[in-house]
């Protein structure tokens, strides 16, 4: 069996990168996939199951986490602290399952020295009016939270020329063929080809 891809996903709020891992998972049952679920130290709220949305554990305990090297990539934010877990990725890509890191491009820079094979793909919104529009459609932000989006779009978007690969999402069902694409690229690599039919291989040039 081969080893997982880690797959690191980045895009500015309101591109579709969350919808589109949802709607890989959800539509591509072929290959093993999981998304990972960051520790946080803010507290859990309406909806939300430890687990699921995130592993939520206390301030001391996360210190203590990061003293022991136990985090791929960690960050402080209004507060509270993220951070991705180094044992539980490592463990899941051994089981040949892949994995999906949605993450901002400073956290995708961390992960990108520690784990060079990771493949990083960064989703872009059509223009600057789309974006702004689907940010007003979710009706969860006031106008000031949009308008700081949007300055922090910019920001975001200018780090594209790091990641591997590139989707405009201006179609989600194009975008979503373009974003499986990338994967089954992927697990056709010769190496993951080979740790897959290693005994099918093996009985082809045998004499």
């Amino acid at each position: 069996m081969g080893k997982g891809t880690l797959y690191i996903v980045s895009a500015p709020s309101g591109a579709g990168k969350s919808s589109l891992i949802s709607a890989m998972l959800e539509t591509n049952p072929t290959y093993a996939m999981k998304v990972s679920v960051s520790h946080t130290t803010r507290g859990m709220r309406p909806g939300e199951q430890d687990g699921v949305h995130y592993h939520f554990v206390q301030k001391e305990s996360f210190e203590e986490l990061i003293e022991q090297g136990a985090f791929l990539e960690y960050a402080e934010v209004f507060g509270n602290y993220y951070g991705t877990s180094r044992l539980w990725i490592e463990e899941n890509l051994d089981k040949g399952i892949d994995i999906f890191l949605d993450i901002d491009w400073q956290g995708a820079q961390q992960i990108r020295k520690q784990m060079p094979k990771a493949q990083s793909i960064f989703i872009l919104p059509p223009s600057d009016d789309e974006l702004e529009r689907r940010l007003n459609a979710r009706g969860q932000d006031s106008d000031a939270v949009i308008a700081k989006r949007m300055a922090e779009a910019k920001s975001e978007i200018s780090h594209y020329t790091e990641y591997d690969y590139v989707i405009v999402n201006d179609d989600f069902d194009n975008a979503l063929i373009d974003f499986k694409a990338i994967i089954r690229a992927e697990r056709l690599k010769q190496d993951k080809q080979a740790a897959k039919y290693k005994v099918m291989l093996d009985a082809l040039l045998a004499d």
